[in-house]
């Protein structure tokens, strides 16, 4: 199980801000985010952070400011950014600096379930399009030109590629029985329960599922499933 352990649905989800400030933040980011970041408002969106292979690093929640740009980042995953930031920061004239945030894009883990969105034990060294074509969609420009781990994203986004692994929801009587259900069929690799959250006598979860055990695991008594589109 990648899991180590069922949170209280109202347990607070904690946020970190990187904030890139300087002439050349907007320049910076246009290559380091999957997100076209050059005519955000501050009402933000959301982007990708990938490694230069397109695996995807984490998700961030990107809004303008006056000088720059703030990145809000799930906490566990924010020392991550940061580090993978700072190996493209060459030669730019822009400030990357890391602060604890009060608050987020939402605030508990149990809304994390109910939104579907990516945290920290869902980055996984796994595609966007594991998310779904919605994460995609949102996340990602294919319009504003290069930006790191673009290529993969880009080919299998032009050619309709099926990944082998998909993001879900999925609810149960309990952590193991979730479990089963995503890990039942399909070679052995990222299936499993990463987050989940008690609600009464079940538990909520998020976790991945290999795509040749889908049909099975919707299908199935135990569990109720969802495929985040």
């Amino acid at each position: 199980m990648n899991i180590e352990s069922v949170h209280d649905e109202d347990e607070p989800f904690l946020w970190s801000e990187i904030l890139v400030r300087g002439p050349q933040a907007e320049v910076f980011l246009q290559g380091q985010l999957s997100q076209d970041v050059a005519d955000l408002s501050d009402t933000g969106a959301w982007s990708f952070l990938l490694e230069p292979n397109s695996d995807v690093l984490c998700t961030c929640f990107v809004r303008a400011l006056p000088d720059g740009f703030s990145l809000l980042v799930a906490r566990e995953s924010s020392l991550g950014a940061l580090a993978r930031l700072k190996r493209f920061h060459l030669r730019v004239d822009c400030t990357l600096e890391l602060f604890d945030a009060a608050t987020g894009p939402f605030s508990t883990w149990g809304e994390q379930i109910d939104l579907g969105e990516p945290g920290p034990a869902e980055f996984v060294g796994v595609s966007p399009q594991s998310y779904g074509g919605a994460f995609v969609t949102s996340h990602v420009s294919f319009a504003k030109g290069c930006f790191t781990g673009q290529e993969l994203v880009a080919r299998m986004d032009a050619r309709g590629s099926s990944v082998p692994w998909r993001f879900v929801r999925v609810v149960g009587p309990s952590l193991d029985a979730v479990d089963a259900v995503l890990k039942r069929k399909g070679p052995e690799g990222v299936s499993g329960v990463t987050s989940a959250v008690r609600r009464g006598d079940s538990v909520a979860a998020l976790g991945f599922i290999h795509r040749s055990a889908l049909d099975e695991a919707t299908s199935s008594t135990e569990v109720t499933l969802d495929v985040i589109a």
